[in-house]
């Protein structure tokens, strides 16, 4: 039960973020608001690391495959894609396309184990899911 409220959190999280990150874009920069995003985020992390766990930063240096180091690097990308997709669709249809392609490249991810992602069988129904909410997507955006 925690977890679905998390998920909802973090769905409700990201609109509220993509809204103010649009919002800050419009008086600075894309690249400005995008820069201020990561340093705040930074500032967070950090003082929120030093005040639960210490664990010593050398442990990045562990981390296998190397290319999981890139999350950083996809995170400033997100934050460009979802300020231009809300100024350019606004709030509501922008979320609608972000969470159907994350729900379809995360089912990838999980039907072909990609990223060492434990494989997950292929389900038709689970497809059929996805089909419905391409389909709410459509009812939403019919004029």
């Amino acid at each position: 039960m925690i977890g679905i409220f998390i998920a909802l959190l973090s769905g409700a999280l990201m609109s509220v973020q993509g809204v103010f990150n649009t919002g800050v874009t419009k008086s600075t920069s894309m690249w400005v608001s995008n820069s201020w995003v990561q340093f705040s985020a930074l500032i967070i992390c950090l003082v929120t690391w030093f005040f639960t766990d210490r664990k010593s930063f050398a442990g990045i240096l562990q981390v296998e495959p190397k290319y999981m180091l890139f999350g950083g690097v996809i995170g400033a990308l997100i934050t460009y894609t979802v300020i231009k997709s809300m100024a350019a669709l606004g709030p509501a249809q922008a979320v609608m396309l972000i969470v159907v392609s994350q729900l379809i490249v995360a089912y990838i991810i999980e039907v072909f184990g990609i990223f060492g992602v434990d494989k997950q069988p292929f389900e038709w129904r689970r497809l059929l899911g996805m089909a419905v909410c391409i389909g709410g997507i459509i009812l939403f955006k019919w004029e």
